[in-house]
């Protein structure tokens, strides 16, 4: 058994977040459905932030992320987002953006990698 520490998400089969050896794994999506890739990306960060505060991380101890994307014409726009967001380079993790399909409505889902600081 894998010593690790699971933040439970209200759908089925799936964590928030999991916490094992210091590193945190965490999952976000606007929690509104809100219209437009610019108000579902800064949503998606707000929870990011959230799970990442509760499970003793943030900004600064991420190392990577994966951003998938609906469609992937949209990541100049997620980026304004993300780089007001992500604030100075001692932030920036590593970063993919990947075009996929998403369940319906959703435009960005944000998958990351940090330290626990």
């Amino acid at each position: 058994m894998v010593d690790a520490t699971r933040f439970p998400y209200e759908g089925l089969g799936r964590c928030e977040a999991v916490v094992s050896d210091g590193i945190v794994y965490a999952v976000a999506t606007d929690p509104q459905g809100s219209d437009g890739i610019l108000a579902q990306t800064q949503n998606a960060l707000d929870e990011l932030n959230r799970i990442l505060e509760k499970a003793g991380s943030g900004r600064a101890g991420l190392l990577q992320a994966t951003v998938y994307l609906s469609d992937v014409k949209q990541k100049p726009e997620m980026d304004t987002v993300w780089i007001d967001w992500i604030g100075p380079e001692e932030n920036w993790p590593q970063r993919a953006c990947i075009g996929v399909d998403l369940d319906e409505g959703c435009l960005v889902e944000i998958v990351v990698t940090a330290k626990v600081i």
